[in-house]
């Protein structure tokens, strides 16, 4: 196979899952330090989200962000940076009155959504693709509401990660794209395994590669005990991967995982694989992503089948 491969880590999620993994990170020290722990273990990109540090749910604060990206982007190692725009989503109805929002409902405006990035201008950020059954609710994106945070990434200059939980999802990622708000060779991330989207299986994988048009980059990454098998399926099929804890809680059965470990785990799968992990640097060169260090977009130069 001979070529490279960029590696992202997941290093926190915004789910229930702190309780199930002391490895978890919570406040946005600990959360840099895991982004620094997968750059020392050799991951490309880390994608973050940001938690409340007091009870460890969801937070949305462009305060939080900022104390990750500083403390990662001073620490001693070097890892592109993709944060998370796709919170405040999430439907609940409630019980009494289904036309409104119950107990865990989190709806952001697309403004909302975006303006971390827009302060921070990370690399990378997430433009997640459609609405679907999440578990047991419903993350909704609206497309109108998909079209305005499409232009104000674009108006940033960060590129957009297009994450697709499911085909209709890349079928609407493309028509952005027709539509002139995905700027470049567009990056897909193919979320599988998450009830109820796409499967995490070859059949899927497969089925939503093909949908895919030809200038893109893709990624694709399943849940629990699929992250390892799809990482390998994603080389296989020409692909780039995702691990980390926002995913996968556990490094084998029964054994509970840190990030550092997740990323060692699948950098020596895909070495297996006769592949290898793209640096820092050779992904911004590879996605022309902006350096951090001088503001410009790096360059294609870092070779390899997409």
């Amino acid at each position: 196979m001979n070529r490279p491969v960029i590696l992202t880590c997941a290093v926190t999620g915004a789910g229930d899952t702190t309780a199930k993994n002391p490895n978890v990170p919570v406040t946005p020290k600990a959360i840099a330090a895991s982004c620094i722990d997968a750059a020392r273990a050799g991951a490309s990109i880390a994608h973050i989200h940001v938690r409340d540090p007091e009870t460890g749910g969801v937070s949305h604060s462009a305060d939080h962000f900022r104390e990750v990206m500083e403390r990662v982007r001073e620490a001693d190692v070097d890892i592109v940076m993709n944060i998370t725009a796709g919170g405040g989503g999430d439907w609940i109805p409630d019980v009494n009155d289904p036309t409104r929002g119950g107990p865990g409902t989190d709806i952001q405006t697309p403004a909302e959504r975006h303006a971390p990035v827009g302060e921070l201008l990370p690399e990378l950020c997430t433009l997640d693709c459609g609405s679907l059954n999440f578990g047991d609710m419903v993350y909704v994106n609206p497309a109108d509401w998909l079209r305005e945070h499409a232009r104000l990434v674009q108006a940033a200059g960060v590129k957009p990660e297009l994450e697709c939980f499911d085909l209709g999802h890349v079928w609407f990622a493309r028509k952005l794209e027709q539509e002139g708000l995905i700027d470049g060779d567009p990056l897909y991330q193919l979320c599988l395994g998450i009830p109820w989207g796409a499967e995490a299986d070859t059949e899927t994988m497969l089925a939503m590669r093909n949908k895919l048009p030809s200038n893109a980059n893709w990624a694709a990454f399943g849940i629990g005990r699929h992250q390892m098998p799809m990482v390998a399926q994603a080389v296989l099929l020409g692909g780039h991967a995702r691990v980390g804890l926002e995913d996968n809680l556990f490094l084998e059965k029964g054994v509970l995982a840190n990030n550092g470990q997740l990323v060692e785990k699948a950098s020596t799968l895909i070495e297996h694989l006769g592949a290898r992990v793209m640096t820092p640097a050779e992904t911004r060169a590879h996605l022309k992503l902006r350096d951090p260090a001088s503001g410009n977009l790096m360059g294609h130069d870092a070779g390899g089948d997409q």
